[in-house]
């Protein structure tokens, strides 16, 4: 399977990968930069340096590393590694302006899923009144996809937030943040991970592919010189 790779602002790439691969995908990295010198384990990061002055940085997700080991010689990311093989179980809302797909995750896999779509007008290219009331139908066909949207996420997810382990998020930012400022949903979504999955119209095919994204980590990556 092809990894997920998105160029950062200012340089470099993120690499997605999945748990069971990141061990494999490191080994790869030191191979590649003529072997690590130092690789460093805090709570929130841990940071590969390789001989040839590349680095490659992981932000945990889910929570720091219990035991982060700190400051090692070579390759030694024990913490991160174990922390990314916990079984866990997220909601994943995935929104737009025209769909929204929702579910329960367990271990990159949905046991339970809400998907609808919904009509919004497209934008024209009319101007003066016309343009006018196509946009205000289209801004409230848009806030009756958002609310309907908002409605799925509190009936599927609030009943058991106290099981889940995360929230993950994908989709449209415009979207998803009109569905944060839902009084219901404003502790569940504020406490989402930063990371918002890339992905098309949802439906039940988009939400399954997240589910497994869901649970992998971006490994951002320098090359000497970035």
């Amino acid at each position: 399977m092809s990894s997920r790779v998105r160029q950062l602002p200012g340089g470099g790439r993120a690499v997605e990968v999945e748990p069971g691969r990141l061990s494999g995908w490191f080994e790869r990295f030191a191979r590649r930069h003529d072997g690590v010198t130092r690789s460093r384990e805090q709570s929130s990061t841990v940071r590969v340096i390789a001989v040839d002055g590349a680095e490659a940085l992981v932000r945990v997700p889910f929570g720091g590393l219990d035991e982060p080991s700190g400051e090692s010689e070579g390759l030694v990311i024990p913490g991160l590694l174990e922390h990314l093989s916990r079984s866990r179980r997220l909601g994943l809302v995935l929104v737009r302006h025209g769909a929204h797909s929702i579910g329960v995750v367990q271990d990159g896999e949905v046991v339970a899923s809400s998907t609808d779509r919904h009509y919004v007008q497209g934008r024209t290219k009319a101007g003066g009144w016309s343009q006018k009331r196509y946009a205000r139908r289209r801004a409230g066909q848009s806030r009756k996809a958002v609310g309907s949207a908002a409605g799925a996420v509190a009936e599927m997810l609030l009943p058991v937030r106290r099981e889940l382990d995360g929230i993950v998020l994908g989709g449209d930012r415009a979207a998803l943040e009109e569905l944060s400022s839902d009084a219901r949903l404003s502790g569940l979504l504020s406490a989402a991970e930063p990371r918002v999955l890339d992905v098309p119209e949802p439906r039940l095919s988009v939400l399954r592919e997240a589910a497994g994204r869901a649970i992998s980590v971006e490994v951002e990556v320098r090359e000497p010189g970035e």
